[in-house]
């Protein structure tokens, strides 16, 4: 559940960034970018958020996995493989969330994005 929700998320922001940015796409296909470069860059905004937010979420989860192998709880500590795999399972999901809104921007001709607004 909370993989589809972080899913969700990053696909509203990157949604949203896309079509305050339709313009700015506008002009640089008009100006000869391939649209290569264009999802290049997107992807690289987008999926930097996404790593920052795995690392943040590893962080928080080994500090909380350290919390409840203590006396009160007693759970085993998560192991590493298993907090890589999900970073591993969230930066995929992260992907395909982010590629979906760029692909969509791409499909606008360039002089329709360029009167956007």
């Amino acid at each position: 559940m909370g993989l589809l929700l972080a899913a969700i998320g990053i696909y509203g922001v990157t949604a949203y960034a896309v079509t305050r940015r339709t313009r700015e796409i506008g002009i640089r296909l008009s100006l000869g970018a391939h649209r290569t470069n264009v999802v290049g860059m997107v992807l690289r905004q987008a999926m930097t958020l996404v790593a920052l937010g795995s690392a943040i979420g590893l962080l928080l989860g080994a500090a909380a996995g350290r919390l409840l192998s203590g006396p009160p709880y007693g759970l085993p500590p998560p192991g590493m493989l298993m907090m890589a795999g999900a970073a591993m399972i969230f930066a995929a999901v992260g992907l395909v969330a982010c590629y979906v809104p760029v692909r969509r921007a791409l499909r606008i001709h360039a002089m329709d994005a360029l009167r956007h607004e």
